[in-house]
């Protein structure tokens, strides 16, 4: 839960940085919250999260 929060935070703040550098507009931004949005509500959300949890796994296992 930590590391989707942290994700989420994340992406936003790069999404609001492309909108106020102008390298997108708000709404292609609002587009992309949207898709977000639905995209986690639909079947193919516990596949994503299933797959991010994977990667955040193999990244803590690495031993530099």
């Amino acid at each position: 839960m930590v590391i989707t929060v942290s994700l989420v935070v994340l992406v936003g703040i790069i999404l609001v940085l492309m909108v106020r550098s102008g390298k997108i507009k708000w709404g292609p931004a609002l587009v992309a919250a949207l898709f977000g949005f639905l995209l986690a509500s639909s079947d193919l959300a516990p596949n994503i999260q299933d797959f991010l949890d994977s990667i955040s796994r193999s990244i803590s296992e690495i031993d530099l």
